[in-house]
């Protein structure tokens, strides 16, 4: 069940949770990939003016999640190898550097990155453990000065995510670096800050790997080549 906004609502944040609201139906198949986006039938779905509306829509456009195809309006964007090889690879160095600007991470820093790996080890739902797997790196650099490094890494965050989930919708398959991450726990530990970056950008590099292994399993089950885009289907 859908959120439904009053028509009335002016409040300073009705864009974003429009925007919000979109980015799961679009994370969910509601909006497939490949998609033409109606911005009067959303309005009327939602209950919202079409201002607020094209806001939200402007700000999906932005982040990746819609493409605007000149004479033809906005659609969901496309689920291609190409697109996962550019964006994953990002991560590796943005994380990365947010942790070595962050520092070694307190006690109990360290206390939360071993409780969410625990919790993260035993999910069984694929967005809860993608939920856990991104907090688990907010708290890596919490304390990081940059605010722009870590508005770009939580972008592409809402990118590979598109990804992550219909990946594990059509292949109902929950792979995560365990392994790597301990790793990395054990490198903050030992005040071995270098190693634990360097171990980040390692886990990272290898994320795309279930990704393009789904993408190259469609293809092969649609008979299509290599490279093409590919579409959640609703």
């Amino acid at each position: 069940m859908h959120t439904v906004y009053s028509m009335q609502s002016h409040r300073p944040n009705l864009s974003t949770d429009i925007a919000a609201e979109l980015r799961e139906w679009i994370f969910d198949g509601r909006l497939p990939a490949g998609g033409r986006i109606n911005e009067v039938r959303l309005a009327a779905s939602l209950g919202v003016s079409r201002t607020p509306l094209r806001e939200a829509l402007a700000g999906l456009t932005r982040e990746g999640a819609l493409l605007a195809v000149p004479r033809k309006g906005l659609s969901v964007r496309e689920l291609t190898a190409a697109e996962a090889r550019d964006i994953y690879p990002i991560r590796s160095y943005l994380d990365p550097e947010a942790l070595r600007l962050s520092g070694l991470p307190p006690a109990d820093g360290i206390a939360r990155l071993v409780s969410l790996h625990e919790e993260l080890a035993s999910a069984t739902d694929v967005r809860r453990a993608i939920e856990l797997d991104d907090e688990w790196h907010r708290v890596l650099w919490a304390d990081c000065p940059n605010p722009v490094l870590v508005e770009l890494i939580e972008q592409f965050m809402l990118r590979t995510h598109r990804y992550e989930l219909a990946a594990m919708r059509e292949r109902r398959v929950l792979r995560k670096s365990s392994g790597s991450k301990a790793a990395i726990v054990d490198a903050l530990r030992n005040a071995d800050l270098p190693q634990a970056c360097q171990l980040l950008r390692q886990s990272l590099e290898r994320g795309v790997i279930p990704v393009l292994e789904w993408l190259e399993q469609r293809n092969a089950d649609a008979g299509s080549p290599a490279g093409d885009p590919l579409g959640s289907e609703a």
